[in-house]
């Protein structure tokens, strides 16, 4: 791999959290900042990542095996570095993405119960030495996400999941910022709009000037 001269963004957090108007927000910090960006997201990003997301997120499928959705998450996750990511980071680009492998530890190791070990050797070799930069973790109590994101559409194949799932991924995700203090930082997603993006302010600050 040559040499990298982007700077690699995720944004995590669970149902509710307020990812989408919090994406864009970030991507006008770092567009200010005169950095080109490129935003995408997981799963998708790619036409064959796009077609598998329809699988993974859709009805279809309500059965599916949780081996198989992780297998569809880092088979979609494969297209995405090789095609977006990696080339992106790699012509000078900042990307931004919306999920990235956090996702999977919390969602399909935390909510699903699969093992972490399992995950950790797909990540290694679909990844190799690929890491975000910087995680932006969106975080809220499950009751509130829950209810907020009750008023958006109709629910996909994860959010028609029970509360203890989702307190499961929370608790994961909690679990991943702990152990990764340098890189993910943990937003309260609670208060209103004004105050999360404080805290956005300060952390990217801090990001965009180092």
């Amino acid at each position: 791999m040559s040499q990298r001269y982007g700077r690699f963004i995720t944004v995590e957090g669970g149902e509710g959290a307020g990812k989408s108007i919090n994406l864009d927000y970030i991507r006008s910090l770092i567009e200010a900042a005169g950095h080109p960006v490129l935003f995408t997201r997981e799963p998708g990003g790619t036409p064959l990542g796009e077609e598998v997301r329809e699988l993974l997120l859709g009805h279809r499928h309500t059965g599916m095996a949780d081996d198989a959705e992780l297998l569809l998450m880092f088979a979609a996750r494969a297209e995405h570095i090789a095609r977006c990511i990696r080339p992106a980071l790699e012509r000078g680009q900042w990307v931004l993405c919306d999920r990235f492998t956090d996702a999977t530890y919390a969602y399909q190791g935390g909510g699903r119960g699969l093992s972490e070990a399992r995950i950790a050797t797909l990540e290694q070799w679909v990844q190799g030495g690929l890491r975000p930069d910087l995680t932006l973790l969106l975080d809220l109590p499950v009751e509130i996400g829950l209810s907020r994101a009750g008023v958006r559409s109709e629910p996909d194949r994860f959010e028609r999941e029970q509360a203890a799932f989702f307190q499961r991924v929370r608790e994961a995700y909690l679990r991943i910022a702990e152990a990764h203090p340098a890189r993910v930082t943990v937003i309260d997603a609670a208060p209103g709009l004004e105050r999360v993006q404080a805290q956005i302010d300060r952390a990217m600050h801090g990001f965009l000037s180092g």
